[in-house]
This record gives structure tokens, sequence and C-alpha cells, in this order.
């Protein structure tokens, strides 16, 4: 589906008055932290840390144009991706393992981080992607209402790891237009044994319906650019573990046929997988035909691979 580029969502929210009461209400949840499902229940604002070793303000590990996302977030001049520290769900064979696990970056406050948005958008990015937003999400929203003061026009990119609260999701209602979580394993089993994450599925399905109820399928404008949607990253992993068949006719028969599905074909021991019998080793061509083939079997009509 192709349009016309309109105004990004946020734009109506300020100017209706509302980003400064979603501020309010997403940095309520700091106080009592229930912003992801691990629902530690720390007060972040007063300098406790849960799971996530995040306390009131954000890490930025860096931020700069990159070329290699998606085609339809890229385009000519890259998509302005902000990577933050940490993690909510520490994926044991993470590729960005410095990042996600050690917290490598360097703690930002909103004015910094309105800043590095700003500096995007003049570099000509098309959109600003927020990578590991999922434990930082009031502090978008304090950095985006002094973004937005400031001139930020271009849509916001939510590109998680697919562990979100479907409520916090609720509460980003109107905020984001594209979303790009990731949804890595469908077995209890796996997620547990790589991201000691038991409830992955149950939450990942959970977030990912109230996305695509927000944002709909992905839609492009007349360049091939994301202006609103859903897209959803599928890592394939060695020996099947990641569930591709199921997690394709779920996208199929309960979200949408039409859902913009990236079949990922580059995963290799990083992290903790050194050593790990099941996921010590690169996928093979076979690996990865096959998991192409269910999704098309599943009934998937867009394919990004």
């Amino acid at each position: 589906m192709t349009t016309k580029r309109c105004e990004p969502s946020y734009l109506k929210l300020y100017r209706e008055g509302q980003l400064p009461s979603r501020v309010r209400q997403a940095l309520d949840l700091l106080k009592d932290c229930r912003l992801c499902p691990r629902e530690c229940h720390v007060d972040r604002l007063s300098g406790e840390l849960g799971v996530c070793r995040t306390g009131a303000r954000a890490s930025v590990a860096s931020f700069h144009p990159h070329f290699g996302e998606e085609a339809p977030l890229v385009g000519s001049a890259g998509s302005g991706t902000i990577f933050f520290s940490s993690c909510n769900l520490f994926c044991s064979f993470c590729q960005n393992f410095a990042i996600s696990h050690l917290g490598e970056g360097e703690e930002v406050d909103p004015h910094r981080l309105a800043a590095m948005m700003l500096h995007l958008m003049k570099r000509g990015c098309h959109n600003i992607n927020l990578v590991t937003p999922s434990h930082v999400v009031p502090q978008i929203l304090q950095a985006l209402f002094i973004a937005v003061g400031q001139g930020l026009n271009i849509p916001l990119v939510y590109n998680s790891g697919g562990y979100d609260s479907a409520d916090t999701i609720r509460m980003l209602d109107g905020v984001f237009d594209i979303y790009m979580p990731d949804f890595k394993f469908w077995e209890e089993a796996w997620a547990t044994r790589f991201c000691q994450a038991p409830d992955y599925r149950e939450q990942a399905t959970a977030a990912i319906r109230e996305m695509h109820r927000q944002a709909g399928d992905l839609v492009l404008d007349h360049a091939g650019l994301a202006v609103r949607g859903l897209l959803v990253r599928h890592l394939v992993m060695p020996n099947g573990l990641a569930g591709t068949r199921e997690v394709m006719t779920f996208l199929a028969e309960e979200v949408s046929p039409d859902t913009y599905v990236n079949i990922m074909a580059q995963y290799h021991p990083c992290g903790k997988a050194t050593g790990d019998p099941m996921i010590d080793r690169r996928i093979t061509p076979a690996e990865y035909a096959a998991a192409v083939r269910d999704a098309i079997a599943a009934g998937i009509r867009r394919l990004d691979r």
C-alpha cells in the first residue's frame, strides 16, 4: 500500500496538549517500575535499579544515520538510529552484547536526547529509529516533547526485542507511527534458556496485536519509505529453535497476512552463545530456506529476505 507522506501522529498530540500528560503517566510508572513484562517494582526515579540496570535517565551507546536497516526505513539518507544501552531481555546470543549486557554508553538527560533526534533529522534521516526502547519509554517521551517544540517532524520507529508490555504500548498510541518488534521465540523452553523470559510468547503476541491495532499494516509513500505500520523481524536460529512456522502462523492468522516480515539470516554466535551446543554455529542455507517456506506456507504475503 502506498500513500503520500503525511505528518507524524505525535504532532497532533502535541498541538492538542496531550504529550505532557503522556510524559507524566510514563514517569509515574518509574516510581514502581512496571514498564516492561519484568515488572521489577523498583523506584527508578530514586536511583533503584531493576533488571535493565537503568535509573531515571537513559543511556545512549551511539546515534547515527543507519543504512543497514530495512529498505522502507533507510531510503536515500538513512534511518536516524539511536541505540540505547542495556535491555530488558538480555539474549545470551545478542550481537550488541557490549551495549545490551555490559551497559556500554553514556547517560543523557532529556535535552541531550532531544538534541540527538534533531541532529539526525537535520542530517536528512527519514525517521528516528529508537533501538531497545522498552525500558526507557518515559525518557523518550520527555525528549520527544522537547524536540517537537524545536521542530522535530519525522516519524518515530519503536525498534524492540518484542518483550514489551501491551499496557505500555497502549500508552504510546498516537506517538509512534512505525513499530518494528522482533519475534524471537515461540517455545517457552527456548525463551527461558536464551532470554530468561518464559512468558516471551505471551507478551510478544499481546504487544504485537496492540502495535498492529494502532498502526496497521505497513504503508509506504511513493518513494518506498515507511509512513506508518508494523514491521516484524524474525531471526532464524540454528536447529529451528525460533519456531518460525508457529510465529508466521500467528502473524498471518491473528495479526494480518499482509504483515511486513523480515526473515533474517544473519545469526552468528555472539556473547554467551559461544560454547552453547544448541546455538554455537551459523544457520545453514537449508535452515533459512525452510524458514522462508514456512512463512509462505503460513500465508505471509510481504516478506523481506
